[in-house]
């Protein structure tokens, strides 16, 4: 089933069974999906839907790094339920052993010699670890590579 699509039917379950926490965090991912099919004026694929829902995961990350240094728990754990619910359309997290490794066989793929082909690298690597890995930890990682 399309990721949308069970997005869709994962609201409307949602909305009978009274889950306002879920209903508005999927209407929330819902309404970013459909933006991003507005820019881009076409249906977006698997790769760039998990992508916006990777970019809302890494928002939230950052409103409760605010939140906390704000002294708002009451904000903390609203967003933290709502990750927890944007959580379960992104893909399984890669450990920093297999980022490295997919590093290490994109240089070797592009015959990169040192920090100035982290282009390279990156757009090598990036599609193959969208939404499963912040992109810039990646980075971080690939710039430790290519300097050694």
């Amino acid at each position: 089933m399309e990721l949308k699509a069970e997005i869709q039917d994962a609201m409307k379950a949602a909305m009978r069974r009274g889950d306002r926490v879920t209903l508005s965090t999927l209407r929330l991912l819902l309404s970013a999906l459909h933006n991003e099919e507005i820019k881009g004026r076409r249906e977006l694929t698997q790769e760039e839907t998990l992508k916006t829902i990777a970019s809302l995961y890494k928002q939230g990350q950052e409103s409760i790094e605010y939140f906390r240094k704000g002294g708002r728990s009451d904000l903390v754990e609203k967003e933290e339920a709502e990750l927890e619910i944007l959580r379960r359309y992104l893909p399984e997290a890669l450990s920093e052993d297999e980022v490295r490794a997919l590093i290490r066989s994109a240089v070797e793929e592009v015959g990169a010699a040192g920090v100035k082909d982290l282009g390279k690298v990156m757009k090598q690597v990036m599609p193959q670890v969208t939404g499963r890995v912040d992109g810039k930890r990646v980075s971080e990682i690939a710039k430790e590579i290519l300097s050694s």
